[in-house]
């Protein structure tokens, strides 16, 4: 374990966010069929207005889904793409989503109507797609290795940063503030890049291939993972807050910062565990998945978190001792 400045203020021990005990009793996962194939990346809209958020998968079938965040109702598949798509994302108002996959090209889409609004084509796999905080700008990356900016209103001229520095396939990337963008990639860096001169600002160095890099609901933490080990970031100094190893091989981390305590999901097995984020143990172990599990999200409220399988299955997962949603 390696600890850097406690820089995010997590909560105290001992309370949730609504004062209860930070377990919550165990229940049965609401299943969320309709893939026909192994679910690579799941992502969750931020709370929008009445409470709602949604919730975005990617998947082999080459068919990214909205789903209801809450009840994991299917709203509607994006169809256009000719490959596996390995990763969605919603934009901050949830009105577009980006998706990154092997066909060689990103698509952005209207989630309202479920139209393709623009193809953005790349000379290999595109492996991530995200947004910036306002919704005008796209970072794809991939086997590439290189990490591009579009404009959406002129997408035709994007913008290179760190040309020729990346050496593996990036499969990561966030914007966690408009200038600043990091990217995950397979020579087992994460690099912080200014979207202002294109420049590197720092890079930190992990010691086996990175299997995921998220931006927490917060907005306040980035958390990583990379072989056995997890990593948690602060988003605005840049700076390692903690990394723990765990026994398991972790494909991806969420960490929920008002019980201090994080899920996995790996590739060694089929389950999904339950860490606590100061001693470092395992709590528990949550089994209901037949496949190894590459993504893990909470929820923009923390009430419940999100998990997609190798089974083709996403599952969601009770985070609160109060009814919710379709858990009465």
């Amino acid at each position: 374990m390696n600890s850097g400045s406690p820089t995010v203020n997590l909560p105290s021990d001992g309370q949730s966010s609504n004062g209860g005990p930070i377990q919550a009793p165990r229940v049965v996962p609401l299943t969320c069929h309709g893939h026909s194939r192994p679910v690579t990346h799941l992502s969750f809209s931020p709370m929008l207005a009445d409470d709602e958020y949604y919730l975005i998968s990617a998947c082999k079938d080459n068919n990214p889904m909205l789903r209801d965040g809450i009840t994991g109702d299917w709203i509607g598949t994006f169809l256009g793409h000719k490959g596996a798509v390995w990763q969605a994302r919603l934009s901050n108002d949830a009105a577009l989503a980006a998706t990154a996959s092997a066909d060689f090209s990103a698509k952005i889409w209207d989630t309202f109507t479920g139209e393709c609004l623009q193809t953005l084509q790349h000379d290999h796999i595109v492996r991530a797609a995200t947004f910036s905080p306002n919704p005008t700008h796209v970072a794809t990356g991939g086997q590439e290795k290189r990490l591009r900016v579009y404009d959406l209103a002129h997408p035709e001229t994007p913008m290179e940063i760190g040309a020729q520095i990346h050496t593996g396939t990036i499969k990561s990337i966030v914007w966690s503030d408009p200038s600043t963008i990091l990217s995950a990639s397979d020579d087992r860096k994460l690099r912080w890049w200014d979207t202002r001169s294109r420049e590197l600002v720092t890079k930190f160095d992990v010691d086996e291939l990175i299997g995921s890099c998220e931006l927490s609901p917060e907005g306040n933490l980035i958390s990583a993972t990379a072989g056995k080990t997890v990593y948690f970031f602060n988003a605005q100094s840049r700076q390692l807050i903690k990394s723990i190893s765990t026994a398991y091989e972790v494909s991806s981390v969420a960490l929920h910062q008002q019980t201090r305590r994080f899920i996995t999901g790996g590739s060694s097995d089929t389950w999904v565990r339950v860490y606590d984020y100061d001693t470092e143990t395992e709590l528990e172990v949550y089994k209901g998945h037949h496949g190894s599990i590459w993504s893990v999200s909470f929820s923009p409220d923390g009430k419940l978190y999100a998990t997609g399988s190798e089974d083709g299955t996403i599952k969601l997962w009770k985070y609160t001792n109060q009814p919710y949603g379709l858990w009465k």
